[in-house]
């Protein structure tokens, strides 16, 4: 775990920084080539100290010695002077192992101010080198701070998200595990700290932690990220961590190599015009997504286990690349599918929705159902500071998958206790001809109903209103808002039946009216009416029932925006809805009509009882103050 007073170091020098380097990025780079050169310093200072010779500050290169640096006795533009030439010298000194090097590769110092110099070496000083894994938790902790790498699509994973990944494909000691776009190395040292933990009863040799270190492999394209990664894995005890700068998509240089576990949180953004991949793909695309999701599918060896972090639209996309993808997915070993909550990678994703995908490919011919699991809450709320929170449907997402798993292998029946898990046959999807792997088209099937889901813009004409509340002029005509109470306006631009769906104030989300006549409506709702000539009726009175049911639920699905939430068209248009023959939404909507009638005579009752028992109160309150007169 992460200490407060490191945390608080590495908040003060960024605090140092903040008004000469504004950018995060920046920030980091500065911290990582501070500290890697006092850690040199201290290494060197250890070894003298143990009768041995410094590895580093030797040979000519004694002068930049961090001491030397700190020297109380030099002025602070001479300390300036020697700490630049120092970083920018040090990528060519000989006696630095190929990490270091390149670390200081193109470091430069990008003000020449000696107070802030001086104040943020002086928190660097403060820093401690030794190989517990603390300062590793650190430097993670320096590296949350890059936050989105959104040009390339690319968001940190929350070490929470990574670790229960990491629980359930429980990568062992002799396996060679990748991430193939590996960011900050999360997964994989993620994957080190478990096996070591597995393990603890028996500790692993030296030599099988040395085979472990060797095992786990790392590729990504960023250079600065590789450089990162590395340090950040030196710093958790890997002394030549096997990160690779490498383009998992187009060059053809590893692709023959294979792994018994793969884990990756892989850029979900393509670059305009696409990737031009080579043609060794099964899957022929030149979206990151898919081709990322085809990339670990192919790497996995035959007995191999891949936890993937997916966006929605590889479950849900109905193109003929999307459909071939959850072809080969459930080919090779699909076995569970846990949805996560928007705004799960706040702050680092645009409020992505995304899902975990788990696969086992050594059981593939035993899978005979998929496991689907919707966690609501992962023990953080959903905000822009993620702060915790007691609900936490990990764990028992956790236990869920591997009770599945154990019937799996087993050929068990052991039963999953969780509202939130769902098991679909395996059958069922691939009798769908675009196998969509979303739990919710699957649920009327489990329920016995005979409903087929359809996109709302298939059933309905969607439109936006064009009134903002503002500019209101009172009048004889309905003026539907996103509040529960209608106003009035002088005017209207619709006289026909309607269902009318708030989606852009934040309270009011999700509220839903049913109209019939002369109205106008906010410019922060959806007008929905049936679609034209469609061989789809729709009775508006049972989808205005519906969508009060489900109101909490498609808010979740769809609402996006960290402060102000809100539901866009695109979103809502494509959100699929259960669709019951006419004759079934009328019987529906007459048996809700004669239940609220039954209501209304029981609410009847019960305010006259209301009121014989207020006239009971007023009588004994008049018999006590008689007594009085």
């Amino acid at each position: 775990m992460l200490n407060q007073e490191t945390k608080r170091k590495i908040d003060s020098a960024r605090d140092i920084l903040v008004g000469k380097v504004p950018d995060p990025k920046a920030q980091v780079e500065q911290i990582t080539t501070a500290l890697i050169y006092k850690f040199m310093d201290d290494m060197d200072k250890e070894a003298q100290e143990l009768g041995g010779k410094a590895r580093f500050f030797t040979n000519g290169y004694e002068k930049y010695a961090w001491t030397k640096v700190m020297d109380s006795r030099i002025g602070g533009q001479d300390r300036l002077n020697l700490y630049v030439e120092a970083i920018t010298t040090l990528s060519q000194n000989p006696h630095l192992p190929q990490l270091f090097r390149d670390i200081f590769k193109d470091a430069f110092l990008p003000y020449r101010d000696p107070e802030t110099l001086n104040l943020f070496l002086k928190e660097i000083n403060g820093f401690t080198y030794d190989h517990s894994e603390d300062l590793g938790d650190a430097f993670e902790y320096l590296l949350s701070i890059l936050g989105s790498q959104g040009d390339a699509g690319q968001f940190r994973t929350p070490r929470h998200i990574i670790d229960f990944i990491v629980s359930i494909v429980d990568p062992k000691k002799e396996e060679t595990i990748l991430d193939p776009a590996c960011g900050t190395a999360g997964f994989l040292i993620s994957a080190y700290k478990h096996i070591l933990k597995q393990n603890h009863n028996k500790p692993l040799t030296p030599d099988e932690k040395k085979k472990l270190m060797e095992n786990l492999v790392g590729y990504d394209i960023s250079p600065d990220m590789v450089r990162l990664s590395r340090v950040n894995m030196y710093l958790h005890g890997f002394p030549e961590p096997k990160i690779y700068e490498y383009d998992s998509l187009t060059s053809e240089d590893k692709w023959e190599e294979t792994f018994d576990v793969v884990m990756a949180n892989p850029p979900f953004m393509t670059p305009k015009g696409g990737i031009r991949p080579h043609k060794r793909f099964a899957i022929q695309a030149s979206r990151a997504e898919a081709l990322f999701v085809d990339y670990i599918i192919e790497h996995l060896l035959s007995n191999g286990r891949a936890g993937i972090i997916v966006p929605e639209g590889i479950l849900t996309n109905d193109s003929a690349l999307y459909y071939k993808l959850r072809q080969l997915l459930i080919d090779n070993g699909l076995f569970a599918i846990v949805s996560l909550p928007i705004g799960a990678f706040n702050p680092y994703s645009a409020n992505i929705k995304t899902s975990i995908l788990f696969v086992n490919r050594a059981i593939v011919n035993k899978i005979s159902k998929i496991l689907f699991f919707r966690v609501d809450s992962d023990g953080f709320d959903l905000g822009r500071n993620r702060n915790p929170v007691k609900d936490n449907d990990l764990p028992s997402a956790v236990e869920a998958i591997k009770i599945h798993l154990d019937n799996i292998i087993n050929n068990s029946s052991q039963r999953i206790k969780n509202k939130k898990s769902m098991i679909i046959s395996k059958a069922e999807i691939l009798n769908r001809k675009d196998h969509i792997l979303l739990a919710d088209r699957y649920e009327a099937i489990k329920n016995g109903s005979n409903a087929l889901y359809y996109k709302i813009n298939d059933l309905f004409e969607v439109e936006k209103g064009d009134l903002q509340s503002s500019k209101n002029i009172d009048g004889q005509f309905n003026f539907i808002t996103a509040s529960e109470t209608w106003k009035k306006h002088n005017k209207y631009t619709h006289d026909c039946e309607a269902i009318i769906f708030a989606m852009g104030a934040s309270g009011s989300l999700g509220r839903t009216h049913y109209v019939n006549g002369k109205f106008i409506a906010s410019d922060l709702c959806f007008i929905l009416t049936p679609k034209k000539n469609s061989d789809k009726p729709v009775n508006l009175k049972f989808y205005y029932s519906y969508f009060n049911l489900i109101r909490e639920k498609i808010v979740r699905d769809l609402a996006k925006g960290a402060a102000k939430k809100a539901i866009n068209a695109k979103d809502f248009k494509n959100y699929n809805l259960p669709y019951l023959p006419i004759e079934d939404q009328n019987r529906i909507v007459d048996e809700i009509k004669r239940i609220n009638g039954l209501i209304e005579i029981e609410q009847a009752e019960i305010k006259k009882h209301e009121k014989k028992i207020a006239d009971f109160n007023e009588e004994i309150s008049n018999k006590i103050l008689s007594v009085e007169r």
